[in-house]
């Protein structure tokens, strides 16, 4: 066997997409961090740790939840995204990346943590080509190529500028949105960043971005119909808005 083919003790790293929702602006949203080591120093990314020889990958997941945002998860929030191996991935040592997702119930303030000089939420929008993220200030868009392979490839032959995410992020979050709209109609973990329980109204804003279309025009009537295999009616919000109380429900196949 051919030694110099064998790949020894690549660098294995955690990336997270964590997601939350804004109650103000109606809107979902993910976190990103600006780097301030090398390489791509002074670009936004998602949030990644190395793995450590005392823990599990699931442990090193949550483990980066709380080191960024300082919030302990149990493994419900979190589930595993796909693992990223393309050799064109890193510039310099190769590194294999296992990548997550975390649901949060709720949007808390940020608060840099190791090797990021900047945190921030940064709203979802759609683009006729994919998905956006923006903070008011700087927007940043998912990968525009349609196969893995030729988005490394294009990758390779690029330099990034820093209108672009870090590393491959930009293609790992093509997939994770990719992802939670195939799984809409019959495991919609996405639904946790409203919380336990929720309206039908907060849960079409949700589906809405990565349906891209405007949640008016998910039918209420329809919605709750195709999803009541899903859904189960805990009742009336205690909403102090004025009106008749919305109906309140929760995720059927997590909170039996």
């Amino acid at each position: 066997m051919d030694s110099e083919s064998i790949l020894e003790q690549p660098y294995i790293n955690i990336t997270n997409i964590i997601w939350s929702f804004d109650q103000i602006t109606s809107k979902v949203n993910i976190l990103l961090v600006k780097r301030s080591n090398k390489p791509y120093n002074g670009y936004w990314a998602l949030p990644e740790t190395f793995m450590r020889t005392n823990e599990s990958a699931d442990e090193a997941a949550l483990r980066l939840v709380r080191a960024k945002i300082g919030m302990a998860l149990s493994n419900s929030h979190t589930e595993q995204l796909a693992t990223f191996t393309n050799r064109l991935r890193t510039p310099e040592q190769r590194t294999l990346s296992l990548a997550y997702m975390t649901f949060l119930p709720d949007k808390p303030m940020l608060k840099p943590g190791y090797g990021a000089s900047d945190a921030r939420w940064f709203s979802m929008d759609y683009t006729e080509n994919g998905y956006a993220f923006s903070d008011g200030e700087l927007t940043f868009s998912t990968a525009q190529s349609q196969t893995e392979s030729q988005y490394y490839a294009k990758l390779a032959k690029s330099s990034l500028s820093k209108a672009h995410l870090a590393y491959d992020h930009e293609w790992i979050l093509k997939v994770a949105c990719e992802r939670i709209k195939n799984k809409l109609d019959y495991q919609p973990n996405i639904l946790l960043v409203l919380g336990p329980q929720f309206t039908l109204k907060d849960a079409r804003l949700v589906y809405a971005p990565f349906l891209k279309m405007p949640f008016e025009l998910i039918d209420n009537s329809n919605f709750k119909k195709s999803h009541r295999h899903l859904f189960t009616d805990v009742g009336t919000s205690m909403s102090n808005r004025p009106g008749r109380p919305a109906r309140v429900y929760k995720l059927s196949y997590l909170f039996p």
